[in-house]
């Protein structure tokens, strides 16, 4: 087990239900259960808007949630939805499945009475979620970048930091999804493996037009030429 240092002078905090604590957290057993409740409570109290709704698929990119949980037996995603199943049965949140998914997106939302109107709202299609269609659509709050981004980078690249993840998401407001998973793939493919290299081919991309990455050979120090060759060398 890793010795934890101790807390910063200066830290943000998550809010958490004190009834949660009082009543709901003494009878929870299932550790994934306690961890993914403990995520949600952060994840939705960060989001803006209304509603606040976390989906399936940002909890996936997660990496520090999804190493938390891990199973050497049981696949993560797997693991993750059970422990959200039995959070939704106990009554910690609400779930609602979004249409227009190949499996249905999952979207999951705090069991408060304005959140438990919402829900039903949407299962009356008064109003919906991005992509199940209806009268009257929310705005989304889903990350730019598109979740398979977050998957393609930690197959390609490396551990999915919180770091890496934020500069993802980031990315995903000023270049298109398609860029960025070639940009991933074709830092992978010249042995580049970090984000400011990725970063790099974005913006000469962007500067020069982006061909595609993935005809004949390729000089892996392109990139890295000019004046900011010092920031992607290394």
């Amino acid at each position: 087990m890793r010795h934890f240092e101790g807390f910063p002078a200066r830290m943000d905090y998550s809010p958490v239900p004190r009834v949660f604590l009082s009543r709901v957290l003494p009878g929870m057993t299932d550790a994934a259960e306690i961890k993914v409740s403990l995520h949600l409570f952060a994840a939705i109290a960060g989001k803006r808007g209304r509603p606040r709704f976390v989906t399936f698929d940002e909890l996936v990119a997660d990496a520090a949630l999804v190493n938390g949980i891990r199973d050497r037996n049981t696949a993560t995603r797997t693991t993750l939805q059970c422990a959200l199943d039995r959070a939704v049965e106990r009554g910690t949140f609400l779930e609602v499945v979004l249409e227009g998914e190949v499996d249905g997106r999952r979207a999951y939302l705090l069991n408060t009475a304005a959140d438990r109107e919402t829900v039903a709202a949407i299962r009356s299609e008064e109003i919906t979620f991005p992509g199940t269609g209806g009268r009257r659509t929310l705005p989304p709050e889903t990350p730019a970048a598109a979740p398979n981004v977050f998957a393609l980078y930690e197959q390609n690249i490396g551990l999915l930091t919180p770091m890496i993840a934020e500069e993802l998401r980031d990315a995903g407001k000023q270049y298109p999804e398609l860029w960025i998973s070639d940009a991933i793939r074709e830092a992978a493919n010249l042995n580049k493996r970090n984000w400011r290299y990725i970063a790099r081919i974005l913006e000469n991309w962007t500067a020069t037009g982006k061909s595609d990455p993935r005809s004949g050979k390729d000089d892996p120090d392109k990139y890295v030429k000019g004046k900011y060759g010092h920031m992607v060398n290394g």
